[in-house]
């Protein structure tokens, strides 16, 4: 009896395998040619309120680069998760994905998440991951994630949230030539002190069905004791067919706490946007919008325009002032045959840039082609290419091709 309550009930995940091929022109009449391949594995095992969670990859370089680079194996996910125990607590044990304002990721640890009634209280701990996603274990003295976060939907048409992240991380020792004292070149190993990012957000999100939608997010830096942050995002929904959105922002550089780069002086930004989204039909939206960035001591305008169908999209954006000015023009389609078993799509965008007025203009095209075929719903092929075109990287040419497939057994108790 006790064998077969282990037994799980149901695995589902997906199989990728994939393969990426880049030929680009360092002149006009020398190539070199990049070839990489991906496996990919999402696994799920699920019994009652249980699961165990995976995720990973393999990658190899079949274009006899690097040595180091030859093949690698990143570990995304490895946890065990337990969902409304005592209908209050989900608890993860592993290598999870972490979801924050502040600080996004994945962390080796545990995530405790309550509930009670209109409320909802979370908090996270554990180890940073070491790079690449190795299958191994961080420093976690030097390199760890703590935070927690309260969210509440108590009053009617309101969700306030509030969070708090401490993230601490250290950067690998190296070797560098340095001179002694005789000025004779020496190897000396440079190392750096733990750095660390510690701050609390506060969130507040307003939904009237049919009316408006309004955002307000404030990130507050407790190392540096200033504003890190403040956004603001509003939608008004009151007249027929057509949606206003005003977008504002104060971002202020964050840098990292014992880092050499806090002696420098450097200023914060403001952007604002307005625009809005009409509908003509079921089938047709216009868009169109207009920023403004605001530096410490200039400023720069940026304008959208764009057509959404159901066939595809046609984007311009022009860009004036202090971060140079621009022009672009992209085209993307996309449309589904036979119930989805054939789905081709294409794109170009033409881009020209210059710095300032005087500058010369910077030109830049490229063009992409693709398919997908899905034969059976859980089997799919997707094969793209990808053409780009500018004075650094001349007549850029990618490939990519990628075989999916979808499981899902159910299994009975013994």
């Amino acid at each position: 009896m006790f064998t077969g309550y282990l037994i799980p009930q149901n695995i589902n995940g997906r199989i990728s395998s994939s393969v990426y091929s880049m030929e680009r022109f360092d002149t006009v009449n020398a190539s070199n040619q990049y070839l990489r391949a991906y496996e990919l594995l999402s696994l799920n095992i699920n019994q009652d309120k249980f699961s165990l969670r995976t995720y990973l990859d393999f990658e190899g370089d079949l274009s006899a680069g690097d040595a180091n680079e030859a093949s690698r194996v990143r570990l995304y996910n490895l946890y065990l998760e337990g969902r409304d125990l005592f209908d209050v607590a989900t608890i993860k044990l592993g290598r999870q994905p972490i979801f924050n304002s502040i600080e996004g990721g994945v962390y080796d640890g545990a995530n405790v998440d309550l509930k009670f009634n209109r409320f909802r209280i979370s908090g996270y701990y554990g180890g940073d991951v070491p790079s690449y996603q190795k299958v191994a274990f961080n420093d976690w003295k030097n390199n760890y994630v703590t935070g927690g976060k309260l969210i509440t939907n108590a009053i009617d048409n309101f969700q306030v949230s509030l969070s708090y992240v401490n993230k601490n991380f250290k950067p690998e020792d190296y070797y560098a030539l340095r001179l002694d004292p005789e000025n004779n070149p020496i190897n000396v190993l440079i190392t750096h002190n733990s750095n660390q990012f510690s701050f609390g957000s506060a969130e507040v999100f307003y939904d009237l069905k049919n009316t408006a939608a309004i955002e307000a997010r404030y990130d507050y830096d407790f190392n540096f004791e200033k504003t890190s942050k403040f956004e603001f995002n509003a939608d008004y929904l009151q007249i027929d067919n057509l949606k206003l959105n005003v977008y504002y922002n104060y971002r202020d550089p964050r840098i990292n706490y014992n880092s050499i780069f806090s002696v420098f002086n450097y200023g914060n930004t403001q952007e604002i946007e307005v625009g809005g989204d009409y509908t003509l039909n079921k089938e047709i939206t216009l868009t169109g919008k207009v920023g403004d960035v605001i530096y410490q001591d200039d400023n720069s305008q940026r304008i959208t325009l764009g057509v959404s169908t159901t066939y595809g999209t046609l984007t311009y954006l022009k860009n004036l002032g202090y971060a140079g000015e621009m022009d672009g023009l992209s085209l993307y389609t996309a449309h589904s045959f036979w119930d989805g078993i054939l789905t081709p799509s294409a794109g170009i965008s033409f881009t020209a840039y210059k710095l300032s007025p005087d500058d010369a203009v910077n030109d830049l095209a490229s063009v992409l082609a693709g398919v997908n075929v899905r034969p059976y719903r859980a089997l799919s092929f997707d094969l793209q290419g990808q053409y780009m075109d500018n004075k650094i990287y001349k007549n850029d040419f990618r490939f990519f091709f990628k075989i999916n497939y979808w499981f899902n057994t159910n299994l009975g108790m013994m």
